[in-house]
């Protein structure tokens, strides 16, 4: 029993020392704008060269990855995107830039008193410094040429989530599509989305700590203004739905055929 035990330790260790490893391909960088600093890591295709275009995903974090680490975002997602056979069928520029603790993507109030949490959105006072870092780190990234502009994604988990409907908001121009895990936002927003635009949504049933009653309404509050949003629930899960959603064998193939200027010409 006793070196059962320890061959399971032995395997454990070993496995989680190869994902440290794999995390490495992400690229250590910072970006800094005005002062400010945003971490990020940022994965390239293999065999990356800089005379083709590849796409490009924006992914962003939970509230329980923030930090100054440069590493913890890395959490939930990024071994997705590390996958060898998805590495090779969906090559792509990868970035999961990293807010700090005391700093959040939406600018929304959280009341964690009560479970669920309560959220206030504030959108119409601006974005948080976390957001705004974001967007010009996206706007300096998707200014090179090997990016395609009509092949920019986004997508995130819980306050990334969250981050992924308001950054739609605030540049509604940038993406192809968008996927949306245990998220939620001021359903206002969503007439400033293009029109058709692609989003994927997820969502716990179980969920009691982001009630999914926010994505359920984000859903049908931007199909009735004309866009074109997905909606996935999970009845057994809680607020790691994020499990399930990376789980679906259709995730990629269905963001990978989304294209802007195809969008925009419907």
């Amino acid at each position: 029993m006793k070196n059962k035990i320890l061959f399971i330790l032995a395997f454990l260790t070993l496995q989680f020392s190869v994902e440290a490893q794999d995390r490495e391909l992400f690229e250590r960088e910072n970006f800094i704008s005005e002062g400010d600093t945003l971490r990020y890591r940022i994965l390239y295709p293999e065999g990356f060269k800089k005379n083709k275009k590849y796409p490009l995903i924006l992914f962003l974090h939970g509230a329980g990855e923030r930090g100054d680490d440069n590493a913890a975002q890395l959490t939930h997602g990024s071994d997705l995107f590390l996958k060898p056979e998805v590495r090779k069928k969906f090559p792509a520029i990868v970035i999961f830039p990293q807010a700090p603790k005391e700093d959040y993507w939406a600018k929304v109030e959280v009341d964690r008193e009560v479970k669920p949490f309560e959220f206030n959105f504030k959108e119409e006072e601006g974005p948080t410094t976390s957001l705004q870092l974001v967007m010009a780190l996206l706007n300096s990234v998707s200014a090179k040429k090997y990016v395609d502009k009509n092949r920019i994604y986004v997508g995130g988990l819980s306050m990334g989530g969250m981050g992924t409907y308001e950054i739609i908001y605030r540049q509604p121009e940038m993406f192809a599509a968008a996927f949306a895990i245990c998220g939620g936002a001021d359903p206002a927003i969503v007439k400033e989305y293009p029109v058709g635009f692609p989003i994927w949504i997820f969502h716990g049933e179980k969920d009691d700590v982001v009630p999914p009653a926010w994505s359920k309404t984000m859903a049908r509050e931007i199909n009735s203004h004309g866009g074109n949003a997905k909606l996935s629930l999970y009845p057994n899960d809680n607020h790691n739905s994020w499990d399930s959603a990376f789980s679906e064998p259709y995730l990629l193939p269905w963001l990978w055929a989304q294209r802007k200027n195809e969008r925009n010409h419907k």
